[in-house]
């Protein structure tokens, strides 16, 4: 097996995708699932189910959403930033505190935050229990658009990310906040990390998600020049007890991995095909996934029309250990109806791949609450023959 095929099957087995049940299943295969991985991003579009729960649902057989919300509740999962908006695990809470440190008086997440408005959105809270956005009067006599929020729609966003407030549960899709002492566990450490401790966080994090990492991947979207000579400092050392080596991966990538994992046989792979999120963190980072998969995967949702290659939320086919092409596909609830408007195969596949992928598309179809599976103008001729022999839609409860 060549480094690459090696490598792809270390990433893989760590992101809980290279077997059927990597993680088990029901709620505490969720939460064990996050905890690996590290993070869940959270995403507003719908043109299919949600990020998190799509995510999820690639490596939780059963999952259902409420499994997500029952975590949340029982304060196991916490909602903040990673890199974007994101579900985390509740035990690494104190992580997201330089964050928070940063934007309570550096700057400010909007601008001109009205002090009284802010104590009056503590009092409430104090007082009535969480509240939502909704609860609070919109005191403007004009808006200008989409992002123009009302004052206290603001003003708990702010408070969120400074950590005023947390968000306790959605609402529908609505954030619902409340005071971090009613939402934070006791057992939970909330001493703010020094950069050595963050960086050190920053490098356990992504070797657990993915088995390797270069520089980059590791300090994604992340600001600071010491964090970054942090992160440097750690690896070194961890280089030099051994822990660590450094592997070449074409002229200009350096991988960090565990020797071990390099030595050790590569992990079998039993998964067959799975339909993933433009969101899932096997493919969040663009250059990675080129390095690893040699596969080139940008959403093109926020592209002008004009400018798309692939569609509008295609979702990446991950057959096998490989990423071989996407799928541009809409969930038309009130129609019961999955609408694939095109299948994109870029790399060669075998002949069990037509059945795997019909197969695959009822499963999610019926995970987004649609019946049937509607594919035929999606140029793939041998889709639709192999989508009638799947007529049951099961869903796995």
């Amino acid at each position: 097996m060549s480094l690459i095929a090696k490598l792809r099957r270390i990433a893989l087995n760590q992101q809980g995708l290279l077997r059927a049940e990597s993680f088990g299943r029901g709620k505490a295969a969720v939460l064990r699932a996050v905890e690996r991985i590290g993070y869940v991003q959270i995403d507003t579009i719908s043109v299919v189910e949600r990020a998190h729960h799509h995510v999820l649902r690639s490596r939780v057989p059963n999952y259902q959403p409420a499994m997500l919300d029952r975590l949340v509740r029982e304060r196991k999962l916490f909602e903040y930033w990673f890199h974007a908006a994101a579900w985390l695990p509740m035990a690494e809470y104190r992580f997201s505190l330089p964050r928070m440190r940063q934007l309570n008086g550096e700057r400010n997440w909007f601008e001109n935050i009205d002090a009284r408005l802010r104590r009056e959105i503590l009092a409430r809270i104090e007082a009535e229990g969480p509240l939502r956005a909704r609860d609070f009067e919109d005191t403007r006599t004009t808006s200008s658009g989409w992002w123009d929020w009302k004052p206290a729609k603001q003003a708990l966003e702010q408070m969120f990310m400074q950590g005023e407030l947390m968000v306790t549960a959605r609402d529908g899709f609505q954030k619902v906040y409340d005071l971090p002492q009613r939402v934070l566990p006791d057992w939970v450490d909330t001493s703010t990390p020094t950069v050595d401790e963050f960086a050190g966080h920053l490098v356990d994090t992504t070797l657990r998600a993915h088995g390797f990492a270069t520089l980059v991947s590791m300090t994604y979207l992340r600001k600071g020049q010491k964090l970054r000579a942090a992160v440097k400092r750690h690896l070194q050392d961890r280089i030099e007890a051994g822990l660590l080596v450094q592997q070449p991966l074409g002229d200009k990538c350096t991988l960090y991995i565990d020797p071990r994992l390099l030595e050790a046989r590569a992990p079998r792979c039993d998964a067959q095909l799975r339909i993933l999120s433009p969101f899932d963190n096997l493919v969040i980072q663009r250059q990675r996934c080129r390095e690893v998969f040699a596969f080139d995967y940008q959403i093109e949702c926020y592209l002008r029309e004009a400018d798309r290659q692939f569609g509008y939320f295609c979702l990446p086919l991950l057959y096998r250990d490989r990423l071989v092409g996407r799928i541009d596909c809409k969930a038309h609830r009130a129609e019961s109806r999955l609408e694939l408007r095109a299948v994109h195969i870029e790399k060669p596949v075998g002949d069990d791949f037509a059945e795997l992928l019909a197969a695959e598309l009822r499963s999610f179809a019926a995970f987004n609450g649609c019946e049937r599976v509607d594919a035929v103008d999606c140029g793939y001729a041998p889709l639709p023959s192999f989508l009638r022999k799947h007529t049951a839609v099961r869903h796995e409860l």
